[in-house]
């Protein structure tokens, strides 16, 4: 939603010209000193009655008339009375350089103040910088979700609801297993906009169920292979394993649980396969275009989801073991390397060399084009600046590494800020990657990547233990970790009872200073009137806090 800052003064530019805070839209401050003599300062006054902690020039009625009978001239040489009187695109400017802490302060200065800082598109850009582009629940005509920002909720709103969501995995959780895997599974994916699982593993069968209740939707037919591979959204999804090929289904329209994996009694069109790799599938991928393909054949391949069909291969020096597409970029890791593909012409734009003592295994990316993390087989995690990287360089140095595992980092997820990792060690940690990403204040790049000694770096915040064999996939999203390994087992680390305590405690602490305030407010106006405080309210406090001393 377009916010109009002039609008929201009570004032209108000449020739019904606006200026729109809107993102992308580049407005010129124009001075508006043009008009204020027109208006005779009355929109000045106005705003300057607004309570501000900036504060305003003293003005007593002898200037305000030396003010008005001057006009322009005046304007010109008294100065600007407070923040408010600035023009409206320069506040739109201004507002656009703070961040998520500082419009939040802005916000409670005042009224005025609130309506800008709430409904200005910088919280839409806060939230795409650290989560992209919301993942709303969708059916095949889309978004259909109230209370989305397409719903009328304002960004700010939706930023302020992530961020608090994200405090969660701090928090109490309750384990939920789901069995029905003969052996182990070696691959996890959460769909939370769908409130979906999907796992597959050695027993070649794809099972899909239900996140929030933890019951089992549909299962296919066996494939004939280990399943090692599963990858959705909303329109497809997509598995691949040692039998080489990637099997899909579309999207069923009408299925409230959008795929029928089984096939039984459905369209037969909506499941088909995809053939062209020579060794196994190790890892998949979407975006809205394509398909992504990881194989022991040392290739990537990239398929149009329009035709379905191959219209890249990526060669690598040895077996690919992860990858993770990122808008016009993908990145990989084969062998002890990452590697870093510019899809539109299929170049190898960064090379990691030695990223890790042994295979590089797993991989994360963020929203931030140039943050990579790496898991590998000497058990550590490693992050890396993309832009840092030499083509010279022969062991490219990382911004940061943690060794939590004492086996090796098989799996690899990210939601903002949250990094986790699964091991075969048989714990998860997790990370907190706030301190590491520094928001810039430039229009270069939204975020930079902070310099560490590696004696600085914190530990893990959290490590999950108790599962007790090997880790081969995790996944993160909506209050949840999703795990599995060799036992067969898919465990959901389910963080929304946390979620739910720090609301009540929340609004116990606003009820208490609510409270807090209104005894501050009653007592200012008895000291104003030259009242004395009720003695009888007195000294029933201090029987109270007797009381209180003599139980404990």
């Amino acid at each position: 939603m377009a916010f109009d800052c002039n609008k929201a003064r009570g004032v209108s530019l000449p020739n019904n010209r606006s200026s729109i805070c809107t993102e992308g839209t580049i407005i010129q401050a124009n001075p508006l000193s043009h008009y204020w003599k027109a208006k005779g300062w009355k929109s000045r006054d106005k705003l300057g009655n607004q309570k501000s902690s900036y504060g305003s020039i003293p003005r007593d009625s002898n200037t305000k008339k030396a003010d008005e009978a001057s006009g322009e001239a005046t304007a010109s040489t008294c100065g600007i009375r407070c923040f408010t009187d600035l023009p409206a695109a320069l506040v739109c400017e201004v507002l656009a350089r703070l961040d998520a802490k500082e419009l939040g302060i802005v916000s409670c200065v005042s009224t005025l103040l609130h309506t800008l800082a709430t409904d200005h598109q910088g919280w839409k850009k806060l939230y795409c910088e650290r989560w992209g582009l919301p993942n709303l629940p969708a059916t095949l005509n889309g978004p259909v979700v109230p209370g989305s920002p397409l719903d009328g909720k304002s960004w700010k709103t939706f930023f302020v609801e992530r961020e608090f969501r994200s405090k969660s995995f701090m928090g109490k959780c309750n384990v939920d297993v789901l069995r029905g895997h003969n052996e182990d599974v070696r691959a996890v994916f959460l769909l939370a906009s769908a409130n979906l699982i999907f796992t597959g593993g050695r027993d070649s069968v794809v099972r899909m169920w239900n996140m929030e209740e933890g019951l089992l939707i549909d299962s296919s037919h066996p494939l004939g292979g280990t399943i090692r591979a599963v990858a959705a959204d909303t329109r497809l999804l997509v598995t691949g394993g040692t039998n080489s090929y990637i099997q899909c289904w579309r999207a069923v329209d009408g299925n409230v649980h959008l795929f029928h994996i089984s096939g039984n009694g459905t369209d037969q069109t909506s499941e088909f396969r995809l053939w062209g790799h020579e060794g196994p599938v190790t890892c998949l991928a979407l975006d809205s275009l394509r398909i992504y393909s990881g194989s022991w054949d040392m290739t990537v391949r990239v398929w149009d989801r329009t035709h379905m069909e191959c219209v890249q291969k990526l060669m690598h020096a040895d077996w690919v073991w992860d990858l993770a597409p990122h808008g016009n970029t993908i990145a990989s890791t084969a062998g002890r390397d990452a590697y870093v593909w510019d899809i539109r012409n299929s170049e190898l734009t960064s090379l990691i060399s030695n990223a890790h003592v042994g295979n590089t295994y797993s991989l994360a990316r963020t929203h931030l084009a140039n943050v990579l993390f790496t898991g590998g087989e000497d058990g550590a995690i490693r992050l890396f600046n993309v832009s840092d990287v030499s083509d010279d360089d022969e062991d490219s140095k990382p911004v940061a590494t943690w060794v939590p595992h004492s086996g090796p980092v098989h799996s690899l997820a990210f939601e903002y800020p949250w990094l986790v990792s699964a091991s075969s060690d048989g714990r998860i940690a997790l990370i907190d990657s706030r301190k590491l990403l520094t928001p810039k204040k430039s229009s270069k790049g939204p975020f930079s990547v902070k310099s560490f000694d590696a004696s600085a770096i914190e530990p893990p915040q959290r490590m999950l233990h108790g599962v007790g064999c090997d880790l081969f996939s995790i996944a993160i999203g909506a209050d949840r970790i999703v795990c599995a390994g060799e036992d067969g087992a898919v465990r959901v680390w389910n963080f929304s009872e946390a979620l739910e305590i720090e609301r009540r405690a929340q609004a116990l602490r606003s009820l208490r200073q609510e409270n807090r305030m209104r005894r501050r407010k009653a007592q200012a106006e008895m000291n104003a009137n030259g009242r004395r405080p009720d003695q009888c309210s007195i000294a029933m406090k201090k029987n109270q806090l007797k009381g209180d001393k003599s139980v404990t």
